[in-house]
């Protein structure tokens, strides 16, 4: 593993953070990244490549939640005051009404360390909590509201799940202002930036900047398939430090035929 390595997946490139480190839940964001009816009911989900298990599987979910038209504006606020005043149908009907909003944006995190359907569940619980603090009277649409939500709960679940060693989430948020700052400056200056660099754009000492960088390191399993048709696993080519090498082994048979002779 390099040292100081800069290429990972920023979980929330866009994220604002206080004084405490705690991300700022920003409400204009929100409102301009709010989803069009056409993204809403966008139903292809995955790649070619995808196998045939996977595809079934979605499918079989989106046909299951196919069945749920989407809110109009009017519709939202009255089912939302009646989901706050405790009414379970309206609840429900605000969830089922959403859930393809869940699959959008589980979508974009693909090729992070979780299948397709487990982001999807993870964001399904994010749309359940929406529900459950959406207030109608703030003047905004649900659908901007729960995807902030689903996105925490996605990309938490990503921090928890994906690392071998996990990290505290304030730590995962401060590594990814580290990061983000380094590909601005990778931008910038046209290569990767040293950890000097990256302490000098943030005001940072050496030593906290390359610490951090540290803990993005990600670990491999020595099974790790080396790809292709190859069966051979990452363990079948790291070198035994105990063992000699083959010159050494050469070596030592020249001399052992040397004092037979």
């Amino acid at each position: 593993m390099s040292q100081n390595t800069l290429k990972v997946h920023d979980l929330n490139e866009d994220a604002e953070f206080d004084e405490n480190g705690v991300e700022v839940f920003d409400e204009k964001a929100l409102v301009e990244e709010e989803p069009s009816d056409n993204d809403l009911a966008e139903e292809e989900l995955l790649s070619q490549g995808a196998t045939q298990r996977v595809l079934d599987a979605t499918q079989l979910y989106l046909g299951e939640i196919g069945y749920s038209p989407l809110l109009t504006a009017e519709e939202e606020v009255y089912f939302a005051r009646r989901a706050l005043r405790g009414d379970v149908a309206s609840r429900r009907r605000m969830i089922e009404s959403n859930l393809r909003l869940v699959v959008k944006i589980a979508r974009r995190y693909g090729n992070r360390g979780l299948a397709l359907l487990d982001l999807i569940e993870e964001g399904n619980l994010g749309l359940i909590r929406a529900v459950e603090k959406f207030d109608p009277e703030r003047g905004f649409r649900f659908s901007t509201y729960a995807t902030w939500w689903i996105r925490q709960t996605i990309e938490r679940a990503i921090m928890n799940q994906t690392r071998t060693i996990r990290l505290p989430i304030h730590i995962v948020k401060e590594l990814n202002v580290y990061l983000r700052t380094a590909r601005e400056l990778s931008h910038k200056l046209d290569h990767e930036p040293s950890a000097e660099e990256i302490a000098e754009q943030l005001d940072k000492p050496v030593d906290d900047v390359s610490r951090m960088l540290r803990l993005n390191e990600r670990i491999t399993s020595v099974d790790t398939p080396l790809g292709g048709d190859s069966e051979k696993a990452l363990l079948d080519i790291l070198a035994d430090e105990k063992e000699n090498g083959p010159e050494d082994t050469t070596q030592d048979d020249d001399m052992k035929q040397s004092i037979v002779k």
